[in-house]
């Protein structure tokens, strides 16, 4: 089992659509048994594949979010026979993700995230790695996919800290694209503070309009940048306002009548695989 993190510090450069869309196209087109985990507290991976209603039962029926992954506190229940009672902690091996479709399942972010404190010394930003452990000894899934928030914070580094490797969308605009070395020297950091081996899986462009010079500067940069030389990915995501537009009713791309999107993704899965050395 392999476990990736899909991360840029910048927002608007479709990390989550990437993430998402990859995922369902390595359960559906690969028949890989994949597992998303939505680490970003605005949980729009979430979104992209659960609608309200859904989410709302989910809360209600008490099944579980990343919250319950990290919230290791007991917490105070009130009940109307035992009155008030303190609840076991929930270890990791009792986390249950949600099936969305054959092959492909999730554990839901949540807004509470942000509420929930994680300060040194708790040992709270290795429970991710603990679960991703536990999931890689019960041989549960072939592949771990982790949407991360853009900034750095201590649930991009628990990520990192689960992760075998990580890969960077990049919006291809001059920002985007320089900002990516900042990205490296945070990651590089993390990988020194926790004795990580986390290999980088490549830069993938998104939103891409090949005949604008921004696209061709951003490919130009990569290309020639030392340590991301190489590493960019064959194909790029074409930019789609349809793509938007099927995400607000949990649409993927593979999904919809585009062709050149449907080749993009599915190119990009593909050698995704190749660059984890993951036999299809």
């Amino acid at each position: 089992m392999k476990s990736i993190s899909f991360v840029n510090m910048k927002g608007g450069v479709a990390k989550t659509t990437l993430a998402v869309n990859v995922a369902y196209c390595l359960a559906r087109r690969h028949d890989l048994r994949v597992l998303i985990v939505d680490l970003d507290p605005q949980f729009n991976a979430t979104q992209c594949l659960m609608s309200g209603e859904d989410y709302k039962d989910h809360l209600q029926n008490c099944n579980h979010t990343v919250i319950d992954l990290y919230d290791d506190s007991p917490r105070p229940v009130v009940g109307s026979v035992k009155g008030a009672t303190v609840s076991e902690v929930i270890t990791v091996e009792q986390i249950t993700p949600i099936e969305i479709k054959n092959n492909l399942h999730l554990l839901p972010g949540a807004l509470e995230l942000y509420r929930l404190e994680m300060s040194g010394g708790q040992g709270r930003e290795l429970r991710l790695k603990n679960y991703v452990d536990f999931l890689r000894r019960e041989d549960l899934y072939d592949i771990v996919i982790i949407d991360t928030p853009p900034t750095p914070s201590a649930w991009m580094s628990s990520a990192l800290i689960a992760s075998d490797a990580y890969l960077v969308p990049v919006k291809p605009e001059p920002l985007s694209a320089t900002g990516i070395d900042l990205l490296r020297s945070v990651i590089t950091r993390v990988s020194s503070n926790y004795n990580l081996n986390i290999e980088c899986a490549g830069v993938v462009l998104t939103i891409a309009e090949e005949h604008l010079v921004v696209f061709r500067e951003a490919k130009n940069f990569i290309d020639q940048a030392p340590f991301w030389k190489g590493k960019r990915f064959a194909k790029h995501l074409p930019k789609r306002t349809a793509v938007a537009r099927a995400q607000g009713h949990q649409g993927l791309i593979i999904d919809l009548q585009d062709s050149e999107l449907n080749l993009a993704i599915t190119h990009i899965a593909k050698e995704l695989l190749t660059r984890l050395g993951i036999e299809d």
